[in-house]
């Protein structure tokens, strides 16, 4: 996903949820989106296997 991208992405899923953001604060919002991606693609990246399933009831 390009900054751009990423950009459009927060403006929409912001005015979807009616969360404003001002103007000077998108540059640290989009800042910790993209450190956020980078998180998820490692995590995304972790090979799982078919045994690999959720446990049936989470107990605490």
């Amino acid at each position: 996903m390009t900054t751009d991208q990423m950009s459009a992405y927060i403006a929409a899923a912001a005015a979807a949820i009616d969360l404003p953001i001002a103007p000077e604060h998108m540059p640290g919002v989009l800042e910790n989106f993209e450190r956020l991606a980078g998180i998820a693609a490692q995590v995304d990246a972790f090979p799982l296997a078919p045994e690999n399933e959720p446990a049936p009831v989470w107990r605490p």
